[in-house]
């Protein structure tokens, strides 16, 4: 398979996203940067702003604005194209957001978004990840938001174990992986409410000793769900029915998210966060549409 390093200038990427034009967005988790930055056609990186706070995931709106999962003291952030802070949503009154993970948007228009459910900085110092992470306790969550005014409009699911990666099929069913297990569940959103929760597959390859989980993941349009594998130095590929598929190196042990490219290169990239980089990957397939509501329509 072909691959190539797109951008190494990054420190603990993470949440990538393609754009039509072949430029890619990111955030860099570490301490010293804490951004989102934007990777041009030619590998260079540039500064697009401080969401505040840890940033951790990230997508993009139809009017080209940035939602950072996990800015702004564990928040939900709308950030304008060039960084402009244009709200910041700290989830329902009583019970904020912990860990503000992924997000995604919804063709309904609605935001979907994990909450990994533990203090950030109880967790993880830098790039040293707490001993006891398999026995403390996670109040993990999944939120379905209206984007229009930050509103939870349903808790989808709680009680997971540091819920991270999210999906959509395409038939609008929802995906979200946990990492401390490797299990997927995916969630039928407009069957029952809350949703049940249906175990999907697992990702982790036998028993590691350290931390290893999945991370983010995306669908092609092959129909088979492409999960960046945190510690395991993998994109694990799932087929249909659940079942692993095939698992395809990456050019570091931990691998943090994945993105179709929407270019003429096809493709994906996946954002490393020991190699500090962006690698893409010659995939046979193109990635599931994405949607991108564009929420300033009236």
């Amino acid at each position: 398979m072909d691959r190539l390093v797109l951008c190494n200038d990054l420190q603990e990427p993470e949440g990538p996203v393609c754009l039509p034009d072949g430029q890619i967005y990111v955030v860099e988790m570490a301490h010293t940067r804490n951004c989102v930055s934007r990777i041009d056609v030619h590998g260079r990186r540039h500064l697009i702003g401080h969401p505040g706070g840890r940033p951790n995931g990230l997508a993009i709106d139809g009017d080209g604005n940035l939602w950072v999962a996990g800015g702004d003291d564990q928040r939900l952030v709308c950030m304008g194209p060039d960084g402009t802070i244009l709200n910041a949503y700290r989830g329902p009154e009583g019970q904020p957001y912990l860990w503000p993970n992924d997000t995604i948007f919804g063709e309904n228009g609605l935001c979907y978004m994990t909450d990994s459910g533990i203090d950030p900085d109880a967790f993880v110092d830098g790039q040293a990840i707490r001993a006891d992470f398999r026995t403390c306790g996670y109040a993990g969550r999944v939120f379905e938001i209206d984007p229009r005014n930050g509103h939870v409009l349903r808790l989808l699911d709680s009680g997971l174990r540091f819920p991270n990666g999210i999906a959509l099929d395409s038939d609008g069913r929802l995906y979200v992986n946990e990492t401390i297990t490797g299990n997927i569940y995916r969630y039928d959103l407009v069957s029952s409410t809350p949703p049940e929760r249906e175990l999907f597959g697992n990702v982790i390859a036998g028993s590691p000793d350290g931390f290893v989980g999945p991370d983010g993941m995306a669908f092609g349009d092959d129909g088979r769900l492409y999960c960046a594998v945190f510690g395991q130095g993998n994109v694990t590929v799932i087929d249909r029915d659940g079942s692993v598929a095939e698992r395809i190196p990456t050019c570091g042990l931990r691998p943090t998210n994945i993105a179709f490219c929407e270019d003429s290169r096809g493709g994906a990239v996946v954002t490393v966060f020991d190699a500090g980089c962006v690698e893409w990957l010659d995939l046979p397939c193109r990635g599931r549409l994405l949607y991108r509501p564009q929420l300033l329509r009236k």
